[in-house]
């Protein structure tokens, strides 16, 4: 059997190197490393592949998120909620921007931002909402929508780990996932299902006005060289990224089918564990493209079970051990623990396997039986 790795980038390259390698090749000696042809050609098969009007291409994932909220024009002071259970990223650009980050629980089921926490949280001051569409599985946004249209708020979509996710509304309709709020943000990172080399990251909307607020942005405010419109940052994609990305983007339906693949051999595995709780999904199979396999293990010590897989030359990951309204960066005295009961809980609970396009039917099967091993005694 082959070395288990939680993200195996290696084999993904082996099988693509014939096509990125002369991609990369191509930029290197045309030498148009910024905003060159690889760039626009990927801004452009990106906006046909998410059916969006406006794709702008960036540096990371946390610029996008940042970006999107200085293009809506939000104020310090503003108030964002966003959820508590996720990567810090998401709080944190808030803080930077000197907004208010207002962290609400998520579902005990998908892991996402809670309806009913949103509905809650809301005060005068509130101006947006962040849903993260956590793991690869879109969070309510019909729900999320009609909340934002009754209070006149902004949507900003995270959708750093579920590119390429469709969201499917109530009546049959399917849209992709970044693609609903008033703006989308999303990371590249090489782990992420479709990465590149290095860090990357884009923004998308279908408002025109927005997007030619956000194409100043990225570039120190420019439109015209040296005539500075907007307040802006330095936030590229560059060429080589955008060449890998091109090159890696007509294989993402197939990439997250792989991963779903495995996912649904990791269910069946698992079925009948009454300790092992397998992710839960809604709609249709392609509403969850599996950034991460993450299970909950009740009943069980999850972190002898980690030292356990660690121990049998398996990796695995616990998504997220601390809570953001409990990391020091953003304590407050606003927050009450009674309002984070979910949080809380899966962040004892949560424990996730290794995903990605190259695991194998001996991989999956060492790993399950490892677990099942170890929890039946």
């Amino acid at each position: 059997m082959k070395k288990i790795q939680m993200v195996d980038l290696k084999g993904q390259y082996n099988e693509i190197k014939d096509v990125v390698n002369p991609s990369i090749q191509e930029v290197i000696e045309t030498t148009a490393f910024i905003n060159g042809p690889k760039v626009h050609d990927f801004q452009k098969h990106l906006e046909q592949y998410l059916e969006v009007k406006h794709v702008i291409p960036c540096a990371n994932g946390t610029d996008a998120l940042q970006i999107a909220m200085m293009g809506l024009g939000l104020k310090p002071g503003d108030e964002v909620i966003t959820a508590d259970f996720t990567f810090a990223a998401t709080v944190e650009v808030i803080a930077l921007l000197q907004l208010t980050p207002v962290l609400v629980d998520v579902n005990p089921d998908d892991f996402n931002i809670n309806i009913d926490a949103i509905k809650k949280a809301i005060t005068p001051k509130t101006k947006a909402i962040v849903p993260v569409h956590l793991f690869g599985q879109c969070a309510n946004m019909e729900a999320i929508m009609e909340i934002a249209k009754a209070h006149n708020l902004f949507v900003i979509e995270d959708n750093a780990q579920a590119i390429g996710a469709n969201y499917t509304y109530k009546d049959g309709t399917k849209v992709k996932a970044g693609t609903i709020g008033h703006v989308g943000a999303t990371s590249f990172f090489p782990s992420k299902n479709l990465g590149c080399y290095g860090d990357g990251g884009a923004i998308f909307t279908n408002d025109d006005a927005l997007a030619h607020t956000i194409r100043g942005i990225v570039n120190h405010g420019m439109y015209e060289r040296y005539h500075h419109d907007v307040v802006g940052v330095n936030s590229r994609l560059d060429s080589i990224q955008a060449a890998v990305l091109d090159a890696k983007l007509p294989l993402l339906d197939a990439y997250n089918k792989r991963r779903i693949e495995a996912a649904n051999k990791y269910d069946a595995a698992f079925k009948n564990h009454d300790k092992i709780e397998t992710p839960y999904r809604y709609g249709t199979e392609d509403n969850h493209v599996f950034h991460q396999y993450t299970l909950k293990i009740n009943g069980v010590d999850r972190d002898a079970l980690v030292k356990h897989l660690n121990e049998n030359d398996i990796p695995c990951g616990v998504y997220y051990p601390i809570p953001l309204h409990r990391q020091k960066a953003y304590l407050d005295e606003r927050y009450n623990e009674a309002d984070f009961e979910v949080t809380n809980q899966l962040v004892k609970e949560v424990i996730s396997l290794p995903m990605h396009t190259e695991l194998d039917n001996e991989q999956i099967e060492y790993i399950t039986t490892t677990i099942t091993n170890f929890i039946n005694g």
